[in-house]
């Protein structure tokens, strides 16, 4: 039985892990870190399979580690950002091109947390309003107000 979900696990990782990338991408901002939050994810996906309750669930419980792990790696890399000789922070330049795309996700990457959460497991992974509520571990009606509010932020911002 337990032999059964490991495999089950597995194959839907190898299945989902364009999306993994995708979703820890959106977090991270850049290649390397992006594999590093996979790569922890599913090793931890891995060590804990046998604490899944319903293997219903699995897509859900993968993602909450995910997301959980995309959170944990925001946090470090906060504590972490390198100082100048003059104890301020660098400031990467960056040029800025002629697509869309890159000020859309930068508008979503300054909203708050949970809104981002919510906005980009909705739209970029196509999950469904209940499954984002477990995934959070919050209520449905949580869930809603905080895609709400988030859109209503876009719209504002374009």
């Amino acid at each position: 039985m337990r032999q059964e979900l490991y495999e089950k696990i597995v194959n839907y990782i190898v299945e989902n892990q364009d999306k993994f990338y995708r979703l820890a991408y959106s977090y991270a901002g850049n290649q390397e870190d992006a594999l590093d939050i996979v790569q922890n994810a599913v090793c931890k996906i891995l060590e804990k399979y046998e604490g899944i309750r319903n293997e219903n669930a699995i897509r859900t419980w993968c993602y909450r580690i995910l997301v959980n792990e995309s959170m944990t790696f925001l946090k470090s890399r906060e504590k972490e950002k390198p100082l100048d000789d003059a104890g301020e922070m660098e400031v990467p330049y960056i040029e800025k091109q002629f697509e869309t795309e890159d000020d859309f996700y930068e508008k979503i990457g300054r909203l708050p947390e949970e809104i981002q959460t919510v906005i980009k497991l909705r739209f970029y992974e196509e999950l469904t309003l209940k499954e984002i509520a477990k995934i959070a571990e919050v209520n449905l009606n949580t869930v809603k107000a905080r895609l709400y509010r988030g859109l209503k932020l876009l719209k504002k911002e374009f």
